[in-house]
């Protein structure tokens, strides 16, 4: 059974930070990449950033490019998204996501790629 839990959304206003936990068990993820994806009303659900277990060659949508930063703790089987700068457009809910790596190497950003899926956590920004 694998599992993956986020943490750490909440509202926080125009500029402020927030930083989303996931928490990954089950299996073991070697040959996966981890992605956090977000979705807000009416869009469909897009990726943010994308890390290997191993922690080198993060990948950013130019939206957030700059503002978050994700990386690992594999002593805890956990990813992080720092969000800094936050702004009214990255209201959303945030959902982390495992996936086949693309050539054992690159993070997918195509959401129906990815097999295994978090419960989502609201992130209100307001302004």
């Amino acid at each position: 059974q694998v599992q993956l839990v986020e943490s750490g959304g909440g509202l926080v206003e125009a500029g402020g930070s927030l930083r989303l936990s996931c928490a990954a068990s089950g299996r073991t993820f070697s040959t996966y990449g981890m992605g956090w994806f977000r979705q807000a009303p009416g869009n469909e659900r897009e990726f943010v950033a994308g890390i290997r277990w191993s922690g080198d060659n993060p990948s950013y949508a130019d939206s957030v490019k700059g503002r978050f930063t994700i990386s690992v703790e594999n002593a805890k089987n956990t990813v992080y998204l720092q969000m800094n700068s936050l702004k009214p457009e990255d209201t959303a809910v945030y959902y982390c996501a495992a996936g086949p790596l693309m050539w054992n190497y690159y993070i997918r950003t195509e959401a129906r790629l990815y097999d295994y899926w978090g419960q989502g956590t609201q992130v209100t920004v307001s302004s």
